[in-house]
């Protein structure tokens, strides 16, 4: 979807700063909010593409304002309501409003388990190429209301395949739908010119990972 979170190539943000020696979280409630994620995503309700589009709905505003866990928080009070396992009044007041569902209760002991067997994004299935490494190819120039890999500054922008990851879930289809679309997922390098126009270095160039419905032959 056209939003706020897709960045790429936009003027007026500043650099990105890197903290030296950055922990892993800044402060304690940023890992509660973390085991919290992988606890109830243990249930199967969400997949990690509706996961992220559920961030990407964030406000324009707030979503510039927040740090990256305030963002996960907003994404997973979201899904925790559209899927039924809270209500927007358990959220309010942290009181549970009814008896919980523990058949799935992710429990310590079996969390590394449940992160070493997750679902993959990577799939077993016999699906035809529509590309190979070294064909030359055009970035679909469409604005889905829903998710989307295909970030704004490449579409409508001619690249060239150079490689072919195999075939894994699409996405786009699986955060708005849970319809898996297996497809091959290929390395597509755009020249910085490109992408940025003449006054680009010449010798730049960036490298998206894209499915075979984002890319058409050029």
């Amino acid at each position: 979807m056209n939003g706020v979170h897709d960045m790429g190539g936009m003027h007026g943000m500043g650099p990105v700063v890197i903290e030296k020696d950055e922990p892993v979280f800044h402060s304690p409630w940023e890992a509660r909010l973390f085991a919290l994620a992988v606890a109830t995503a243990a249930h199967r309700k969400w997949n990690i593409d509706m996961s992220r589009h559920s961030r990407e709905r964030m406000p324009p505003a707030q979503y510039l304002a927040a740090t990256y866990y305030e963002k996960w928080l907003y994404g997973l009070e979201t899904l925790l309501v559209e899927k039924g396992m809270a209500s927007p009044g358990e959220l309010a007041t942290g009181r549970s409003e009814g008896r919980a569902d523990d058949s799935r209760t992710l429990r310590a002991a079996g969390v590394a388990e449940y992160l070493r067997y997750r679902i993959r994004a990577r799939v077993d299935e016999n699906v035809q190429p529509k590309f190979k490494a070294g064909d030359r190819v055009v970035a679909r120039n469409n604005h889905p209301s829903g998710h989307t890999r295909l970030p704004r500054y490449a579409r409508g922008r001619r690249g060239i395949v150079i490689g072919d990851h195999g075939v894994f879930v699409f996405p786009d289809t699986s955060a708005m739908t849970g319809d898996r679309k297996p497809q091959h997922l290929y390395s597509v390098r755009f020249t910085a010119r490109e992408l940025w126009g003449p006054a680009a270095p010449a010798r730049d160039s960036v490298t998206l990972a894209l499915w075979d419905d984002h890319l058409d032959p050029a």
